[in-house]
């Protein structure tokens, strides 16, 4: 199998949110079930596990159309909770079973103050290690999560932005 004999692909996307606190962004992102509030997926729900704790799967599926054929397609994963830590707004995911192309995928998320001072809001780092996934390309990979990050980052502004 060439995949097995390719580098492993690394990558990062960072999206800034001025003057919102990281407690805000920190609850978006340790919903673990919910992701589909948060970036373009048509569904994303609780499978097993306890809730925040790791070993908690979730099933995340999107319909997708072919490009050619225009035949709608749901492709869909389970992903399971690592690691979490609320003091250091951090977590880790696994792709487990799925029929997306990857085979080895830890995803980390971190938020982190803005410039090392919270008082000017916070950032959120959204990094990958996987193998090479069949059918991707490691660029259209990466574009893929910094388009996903920058759309929960607009979602969460949003959210912060509305009256209590």
């Amino acid at each position: 199998m060439a995949a097995e004999s390719e580098p492993k692909w690394e990558g990062k996307a960072i999206v800034e949110l001025p003057g919102k606190e990281a407690e805000s962004a920190w609850s978006a992102i340790q919903d673990f079930c919910n992701l589909h509030k948060w970036i373009p997926l048509d569904t994303c729900y609780y499978v097993e596990g306890i809730q925040g704790q790791p070993g908690l799967i979730r099933y995340c599926a999107s319909t997708v159309k072919d490009p050619e054929s225009q035949t709608p397609t749901i492709k869909w994963a389970k992903e399971k909770l690592l690691t979490i830590d609320p003091i250091q707004h951090s977590l880790s995911y696994e792709v487990g079973e799925n029929n997306m192309g990857f085979n080895s995928y830890v995803g980390t998320f971190q938020v982190l103050p803005l410039n090392g001072d919270p008082k000017l809001g916070c950032k959120i780092e959204w990094g990958f290690l996987c193998d090479p996934v069949e059918g991707w390309t490691f660029q259209a990979l990466n574009s893929y999560i910094e388009n996903a990050l920058q759309f929960m980052a607009n979602k969460i502004h949003l959210a912060c932005s509305l009256p209590a």
